[in-house]
């Protein structure tokens, strides 16, 4: 059955792997009669293919990607897309030159949060880092309009209900006596889950940083800038 799974897949998702466009365009080309496979035009949306067909788009043969990975230590003022009609500034803009490959960001940081920001083309990798099972711990720093009191911070330790479920931090630190600047740790990865739970006991996060994803730190990575990851990092992550 793995193996099934590995040798053959969707002709969108096929398009996709080799870093052409989305499988959503995918289709539309498809559909259009732009796709052949093995000499002949499909355009049925639901053919596969394996991995050893020949694939031809508008009459170049495409060819699936080598797995990059690219770890961003994330500006502000930036927003978690791979691209935006109202023409904002995205993540993408940062990592454009980092190679041949189409790379999509893990899970995302909005437009005001700073820190470390994963992409990858490895779709299998990427749902095992997003998917709570995995429990891949993210710690933030987080900077508070107020100081947050000794209830609320046994409250995020014993959990908290919002709307969209039960949270609560892994580990939960302050990092001055001002009681305003917290590190939090969390594995948990809904949408601005941290300003939200905040923002549920009253308070506002006025600065946000990722400082660590799983094993991966800010380490010799400035603002704004990006690296690949290593092979020792690659291998911890191969092993979820």
């Amino acid at each position: 059955m793995d193996k099934q799974i590995i040798e053959e897949v969707r002709l969108n998702r096929f398009i996709a792997m080799c870093g052409i466009c989305s499988r959503r365009k995918a289709d539309s080309l498809i559909q259009q009669g732009l796709v052949r496979v093995n000499k002949k035009v499909i355009v049925a949306l639901g053919h596969k293919v394996r991995l050893t067909d020949c694939v031809e788009v508008d009459g170049q043969t495409i060819y699936t990607e080598t797995n990059q990975y690219l770890l961003l230590n994330k500006p502000k003022g930036y927003i978690t897309t791979m691209s935006d009609e109202k023409n904002r500034s995205t993540v993408m803009e940062l990592i454009n030159n980092a190679c041949q490959e189409r790379l999509f960001p893990v899970g995302r940081l909005d437009k005001e949060t700073t820190g470390l920001l994963l992409f990858t083309n490895d779709g299998i990798l990427a749902k095992k880092l997003m998917h709570p099972k995995y429990k891949v711990k993210k710690t933030y720093n987080v900077f508070l309009n107020k100081n947050l009191s000794k209830p609320h911070f046994l409250k995020l330790i014993q959990g908290l209900h919002l709307d969209d479920g039960f949270i609560r931090a892994d580990k939960l630190n302050y990092l001055n006596d001002s009681k305003r600047n917290l590190q939090i740790e969390i594995h948990v990865g809904k949408n601005r889950i941290v300003r939200r739970i905040f923002s549920f006991l009253g308070y506002e996060v006025q600065k946000l940083d990722r400082c660590m994803y799983s094993i991966l730190t800010k380490k010799k990575l400035p603002l704004g800038k990006w690296r690949m990851l290593t092979s020792k990092e690659l291998n911890f992550f191969k092993t979820l």
